[in-house]
């Protein structure tokens, strides 16, 4: 990755962050558990991915509908994040093989 490409991502995550502070304080609220979520159990493409760019699409879409964030996704913010990432391996996973691996549980 060279210091244009960081430049550039460094663009376009101001770029959605700034999406992010144009959402209702409910919504911005949500939206940060989820990211905080995300960042520590998420996906492992999470940073090459559309997912977090994703949820604000979503959200903007609540908000243009005079929809509240909880009626979006419902009260359990964590079973919501789980089921968008159900089918992607994550760092939690990563974590868990590596237990099993270092306890010597692992299936080969």
């Amino acid at each position: 990755m060279g210091i244009q490409d960081m430049i550039e991502g460094k663009k376009q995550w101001r770029a959605h962050m700034a999406r992010v502070k144009a959402l209702p304080p409910d919504y911005q609220i949500v939206y940060k558990e989820m990211q905080r979520y995300f960042f520590k159990v998420g996906p492992v493409d999470l940073l090459e991915g559309r997912l977090l760019s994703g949820i604000v699409d979503f959200f903007e879409e609540g908000v243009a509908a005079g929809k509240g964030v909880l009626e979006l996704i419902g009260d359990d913010v964590a079973a919501f994040c789980d089921d968008l990432i159900k089918d992607s391996r994550t760092f939690a996973d990563i974590y868990q093989e590596s237990i099993k691996r270092e306890s010597g549980t692992a299936k080969e």
